[in-house]
């Protein structure tokens, strides 16, 4: 237990280090972005936008204003946007980073379960019907686009049957449904065809039969040794894709006129908007390194082989 509470604490060291070297290449790179945060630029004249900078302190050295930038984040503050009239940028994102986290967390939890049944059903019906219905449904929900689908949702659902609304942010949980099914659809097809592969491998295995010689059933069989031994390569994949899509999707979000992070992070990219380009990537970054951290975690809970033994993993 000491040496899991060791490697715990190592990786929480690692992830401080990788949030501080992001926050340095992010704040560099954006020193070499073309023209200035300042949407009417063009008709500042050099001595207005001199004072400008002096205002907004980017007339400072590259060194101390790094520094300032991340003694105000230790408080808590990631600034103020230019573009979007002064407001501090930590209001701005937290009144849309709820929207997408939401949908996130729905798509991966609906995507995920119904994958790993998929997957799982496949696996146990190897060549028959129903595997080949279960390896199509992945096939097709990894190739076609999720905006595809959620066009296509809007058109059934919202358009044909009226089930549904088809767009805006303002019905309630009957908003979420259709921008959730568009976005499960990526982390359904990649946990069924993870879970298919791991589960027929792990079956045909020599410890599973010396199992199945011991009188074990076939149902302890799949969810102990089958199950649970698949499940250890879909959360490195799962991880990194619960951030993406907890962070918003562009595409959809924009379908469905859902006032999400990604749109506001792409407006702030083409408008030079410095203080919110940082605040979605430090705020990105952090969610990503925690979510590595608590899949390193469930390693080991998942697998006891996987513990950390000498204090290492």
């Amino acid at each position: 237990m000491t040496n899991y509470i060791k490697f715990i604490a190592k990786r929480l060291a690692y992830m401080i280090v990788t949030l501080l070297l992001i926050s340095q290449i992010t704040f560099l790179l954006m020193n070499f972005l073309p023209g200035s945060p300042y949407s009417n630029e063009e008709k500042l004249t050099p001595q207005q936008l001199e004072i400008m900078n002096e205002k907004y302190g980017l007339s400072k050295p590259f060194g101390e204003r790094y520094l300032l930038y991340m003694s105000g984040i230790v408080r808590g503050d990631f600034g103020i946007s230019l573009q979007f009239s002064n407001q501090p940028v930590s209001k701005l994102l937290s009144e849309r980073i709820g929207p997408s986290m939401q949908l996130g967390i729905q798509a991966m939890i609906f995507g995920t379960i119904v994958g790993i049944v998929l997957g799982t059903v496949s696996a146990l019906h190897q060549n028959s019907f129903l595997d080949a219905l279960a390896s199509l449904s992945a096939i097709i929900g990894r190739s076609i686009p999720n905006f595809v689908f959620a066009v296509l949702l809007q058109l059934i659902f919202a358009i044909t049957l009226k089930w549904l609304p088809i767009a805006l942010w303002n019905d309630g949980f009957s908003s979420t449904i259709l921008p959730t099914l568009a976005l499960s659809i990526t982390p359904m097809a990649d946990a069924a065809r993870f879970i298919r592969t791991e589960m027929i491998e792990v079956l045909n295995s020599d410890y599973v039969e010396l199992a199945r010689a011991k009188g074990q059933s076939e149902r302890r069989i799949a969810i102990v040794h089958g199950l649970r031994n698949a499940l250890i390569p879909l959360l490195t994949l799962l991880g990194p894709m619960t951030v993406g899509l907890m962070t918003g999707s562009l595409v959809v979000e924009n379908i469905f006129a859902i006032p999400g992070i990604g749109e506001q992070f792409v407006k702030s990219i083409l408008t030079n908007d410095y203080s919110t380009i940082m605040g979605v990537t430090l705020i990105y970054s952090a969610m990503l390194v925690t979510v590595i951290l608590i899949v390193d975690i469930l390693y080991g809970i998942i697998d006891p082989r996987i513990r950390v033994a000498g204090g290492k993993s």
